[in-house]
């Protein structure tokens, strides 16, 4: 499987006592190529699992590859931008406008009880 990794995943696969460890460890395991991420998304996984260490090793060792310059898209990403702007979260997302990318995520809290 190939992907792009958030940080969520990136602080789950490396945090044991997070709640969707064992989650991440499942999709780490389909894993056949580096997820793809950012420098602000390793940035607020470093600041997550206080270890800048620990994050750059996942580039290191393959888990993990830097894939994007914000510099070479930002027509695209004011485009995008303008095109969300009402918008406070969304599960859909696309590629060329119109192809669905699979969202991979961990299953849904159970609320807590009173």
């Amino acid at each position: 499987m190939k992907g792009i990794a958030d940080t969520g995943l990136i602080v789950a696969f490396a945090n044991r006592s997070d709640e969707h460890h064992d989650w991440a460890l499942s999709v780490a395991e389909q894993v056949t190529e580096p997820l793809l991420t950012c420098e602000p998304v390793l940035a607020e996984a470093a600041f997550h699992l206080q270890s800048v260490t620990l994050v750059l090793a996942m580039i290191r060792e393959g888990f993990l590859k830097l894939s994007f310059d914000c510099g070479e898209n930002l027509p695209q990403l004011e485009a995008l931008a303008a095109r969300y702007a009402d918008r406070e979260d969304f599960r859909i997302y696309r590629r060329n406008k119109r192809e669905i990318i699979p969202l991979i995520c961990p299953p849904n809290r159970k609320p807590a009880r009173p």
